[in-house]
């Protein structure tokens, strides 16, 4: 028989064997013993997750002669049958290749008739998104009322371009990435049972490679085999998944603390003629950097490291950096990594990352030589406690000296950002009560789909945001804290995703502006007030910069901007 890929040969045969979504496979355990089975499905999440291998275990479940059961019997008939193809009681459907009106057409009519040999038919319908719009209409209907024998199941990776038409027909499953610690087990024990030899350490750099998806890290452990033999070392798994070691990473981010700037370009240089890629090497140091953070202020969540092992020579950077240069570290590195995507010089960006890292300013840390001399401080106190008894052998009570003067308080540290009170008195200017209700009507909504896109390091950001007024064309976003205000409104994913989400759910395209609270009462209070101020005047007053400009130039050529 030809070989077949470990995926393939390990392919989940029961719910027990899909790993990481104990959340979906417990509630369908659940519903096939209690006999409550849903007309429609659909499998949502990442590649690699479980979601076909789900469907068809649900498929042979639902028809197994032992029915019902949580678990396919994977003995009788019908479920032999599901598992290699043989029974045309259970569909299975590419709807990449099967995308138009006519096939969709095709299984609405041919649902009607009863299945051949099991209980239900089951249509199972992968990559479900790539429905042209005409073929979810003709699925509308059927996918809504179908017969009682039928089981639709739709699977995606992109739920977000399904239409809610269909999704509200459906019993949705969100599929989560897997993490790298069920990943690691599972390969464990398919590798004990393939009878090859596994490094731990080497387990757990195809873990994080895989990024989430069981299928990915089992491919790569399939070809690090194929490369090795039947012993996989840690340099094999680097060299399959092309990761960089430990030991590198390590020399490269001491040399940085060092401030040893030839150092780390010598070492950067090394790895990329290695064949690394440059944005592997950014995501790596920024990841290693978290880990160090992690590390040096958490040490007992050492679990939740992502991409180092805490050996000695991680811990002694632990020791001696300070976190103050490891937020510098990974604020300059985030940048770095988003510029060297949209640039075709990405290794001259690492370069310039390297050296700034590496030269830049350490948080001032009191030195010995700051501190006086103890002997010193014993004389002056010895003084102070002489003095203080003269003062009251000559009659001056405690309570008649002079009060110290009260410390001067900090002097508040300055504004990082600064709202564009122009364009948002602009917005003001032209607000609408059915503009502003429409965007917060549907804001969960948006929020919720930006979570399905795997966005929820930036929907994090928006939890107390919250929407103020809005124009026609632009709406004013309102931060509970100033720093999420900054972060925010400099993250261009953020500020281009929120308006098309919008635009997708409204029909209406709005730009955003942030604004921090403080700032907003301060721009609403003035703005307020100017307008009571017109009203009394009888007129509508301007700045006097812009009314000057709209008589030179006129409305139309203007453009205001702060």
């Amino acid at each position: 028989m030809a070989y077949q890929a470990l995926y393939r040969v390990w392919r989940p045969q029961e719910f027990a064997d899909v790993v990481g979504q104990r959340h979906v496979t417990k509630t369908l355990q659940n519903a096939l013993l209690q006999e409550k089975i849903s007309h429609a499905y659909l499998f949502s999440g990442p590649r690699g997750t479980g979601k076909t291998s789900a469907a068809k275990i649900l498929a042979k479940a639902v028809n197994c002669e032992h029915a019902p059961v949580k678990e396919p019997c994977n003995e009788c008939a019908i479920c032999k049958g599901v598992t290699d193809g043989s029974i045309s009681d259970v569909i299975e459907l590419d709807a990449a290749s099967n995308n138009g009106v006519d096939e969709i057409r095709d299984i609405r009519d041919k649902v009607k008739y009863a299945p051949n040999e099991g209980r239900y038919k089951v249509y199972i319908v992968d990559e479900v998104h790539m429905l042209t719009p005409g073929a979810f209409n003709a699925l509308l209907k059927t996918l809504e009322e179908p017969p009682k024998h039928v089981i639709f199941i739709l699977a995606t990776t992109e739920p977000h371009k399904i239409p809610l038409t269909i999704i509200s027909r459906c019993q949705r499953f969100d599929f989560k990435r897997i993490t790298a610690h069920d990943i690691t087990g599972r390969m464990k024990h398919i590798a004990e049972e393939s009878g090859v030899t596994v490094e731990e350490r080497a387990l757990h750099i195809i873990a994080r490679t895989a990024e989430g998806g069981m299928r990915d890290a089992l491919s790569l452990l399939d070809q690090a085999i194929s490369f090795s033999g039947e012993q996989v070392t840690v340099e094999d798994a680097l060299t399959v998944t092309g990761s960089i070691g430990q030991e590198q990473l390590t020399n490269l981010v001491k040399s940085i603390i060092d401030q040893h700037t030839a150092s780390a370009l010598d070492a950067i240089h090394q790895l990329l003629e290695e064949g690394k890629d440059p944005l592997r090497l950014i995501e790596d140091l920024i990841l290693y950097s978290r880990d160090l953070l992690l590390f040096k202020t958490a040490p007992e969540l050492e679990d939740s490291l992502e991409r180092v092992l805490s050996d000695e020579a991680f811990k002694q950077i632990a020791d001696t950096v300070e976190p103050d240069l490891l937020y510098q570290y990974i604020e300059v590195l985030n940048k770095t990594q988003q510029e060297m995507r949209l640039s075709n010089h990405a290794r001259t960006h690492l370069e310039v990352a390297a050296v700034k890292l590496s030269q830049s300013e350490r948080p001032k840390v009191s030195q010995a030589a700051d501190i006086p001399d103890l002997q010193q401080l014993i004389n002056r106190v010895n003084q102070l406690e002489g003095e203080l008894k003269n003062l009251k052998a000559n009659g001056v009570s405690e309570e008649a000296a002079p009060a110290p003067a009260p410390a001067a308080k900090k002097q508040s540290r300055q504004s990082t950002f600064k709202a564009p009170a122009g364009r948002i008195k602009e917005v003001l200017r032209n607000a609408t009560k059915d503009d502003i209700s429409q965007i917060k009507n549907r804001w969960g909504d948006m929020l919720e789909s930006m979570n399905r896109q795997q966005l929820r390091s930036l929907t994090a950001l928006l939890n107390e945001a919250e929407p103020v007024a809005a124009s026609q064309d632009t709406f004013v976003l309102k931060f509970k804290y100033e720093i999420h205000c900054k972060m925010a409104m400099e993250n261009n994913k953020l500020t281009d995703t929120m308006p098309s989400i919008l635009q997708e759910l409204t029909g209406a395209f709005y730009s955003v502006i942030g604004v921090p609270e403080d700032q907003w009462l301060e721009i609403r209070e003035d703005f307020i007030q100017n307008q009571e101020e017109s009203e009394d005047d009888g007129e509508t007053k301007e700045d006097p910069l812009i009314e000057e400009a709209r008589k030179l130039v006129g409305s139309d050529l203007l453009d205001i901007q702060d």
